[in-house]
């Protein structure tokens, strides 16, 4: 019984540390000029699906923007980065979005999981492979296409280098610019796990946290 409500207790604990942003909310109107420039770039580009239309006075609560505000040159450069992966990449997007969740899952980013499950899900990602993914293991269900990215962003992550089947598979199915924009799609999403993890961006209220740790 004693161990029981130590867990449940730990729990909590857990999910409190997820309740609120280390870093406060910068409202619009309490923007410098360097952090407003930064905002109408997100708000008015195409995130603005996502922001533009925030019944909350377009507050930027989800995703790293609102801690990227903290240094808005450096999160200008960034999130033109971000705009070229997510929307002009030579990868597909039902890839792109499986690389982005395989990022979420080595990072533990829960966050970075919520937001992209559901746009992988609809570019047409087979959900039984994100749930194999969330659950720490290698999909049995890949496609060659999705087996390919998976084993190379895997080795990439874990090994900090591939081999040379790995890279001669990636290049075979999307040249040379698509091996340079995988890593390109990775490194940048490791950078928003990283900055969701230490800003502890919350899910929204109603949302358990979708991933268990990775053992």
């Amino acid at each position: 019984m004693r161990l029981t409500i130590a867990i449940l207790a730990l729990i909590a604990g857990i999910g409190g540390a997820q309740a609120q942003n280390r870093f406060p909310i910068i409202q619009p109107g309490d923007m410098n000029a360097e952090q407003k420039k930064l905002f109408d770039t997100i708000v008015s580009g195409p995130r603005s699906q996502n922001y533009g239309n925030d019944p909350a006075g377009h507050v930027l609560r989800g995703g790293p923007f609102n801690a990227w505000l903290r240094s808005p040159e450096f999160g200008l450069k960034l999130q033109a980065v971000g705009e070229q992966i997510r929307f002009h990449s030579s990868i597909p997007r039902r890839l792109n979005e499986f690389a982005i969740l395989i990022t979420a899952r080595e990072w533990t980013s829960q966050y970075e999981w919520y937001a992209h499950h559901i746009l992988a899900i609809k570019a047409g990602l087979d959900p039984q492979i994100a749930e194999d993914l969330a659950n720490g293991k290698r999909p049995a269900t890949m496609k060659d296409d999705e087996a390919a990215v998976y084993d190379f962003l895997i080795q990439l992550h874990r090994n900090k280098k591939v081999d040379d089947a790995a890279f001669n598979r990636v290049k075979t199915l999307f040249g040379e610019q698509g091996v340079i924009d995988l890593v390109g799609v990775s490194g940048y999403y490791v950078a928003v796990s990283m900055t969701l993890n230490v800003a502890e961006v919350p899910l929204p209220e109603d949302k358990p946290l979708p991933l268990k740790p990775m053992n």
